[in-house]
This record gives C-alpha cells, sequence and structure tokens, in this order.
C-alpha cells in the first residue's frame, strides 16, 4: 500500500511540475476578449431581429376596421 502511495505521489509531483515548466499555456486574453465580442454580436444580432420582426408584425392589417 505504502508504493502505491509513494508511485501516485510522483505521479502527481511529476504531472505539477511538468505543468509548471510548460511556458506555452494559450492565449487566455485573447480568446477572453473574442469570445466577448461574439457574445455582443449575438445579442446585437438578436435585437435586430427583434426589432424588425415586431415593427413588420406591427405593419400588419388585420382588417378589423381601426
Amino acid at each position: 500500500m505504502l508504493l502505491y502511495i509513494r508511485v501516485l505521489w510522483n505521479l502527481i509531483t511529476a504531472r505539477i511540475l511538468r505543468t509548471l515548466a510548460d511556458d506555452d499555456r494559450g492565449e487566455i486574453t485573447t480568446t477572453v476578449i473574442v469570445t466577448a465580442l461574439m457574445a455582443v454580436l449575438a445579442i446585437a444580432l438578436i435585437a435586430i431581429i427583434a426589432a424588425k420582426l415586431t415593427a413588420k408584425a406591427n405593419s400588419i392589417d388585420l382588417g378589423l376596421g381601426g
């Protein structure tokens, strides 16, 4: 059992050290900015479509004599 714990400890330590030594962690800032811009564009697109649909629905004449 003690051998199993030592092997597991060495494995975890090696993975942590390898992760800390890795300088290429990705471009997190760029990814966050691009994701935020895409979310803003999606919300703006939905707002534009909703406004056009509402305007079109309001312009329909139902012939109710009003």
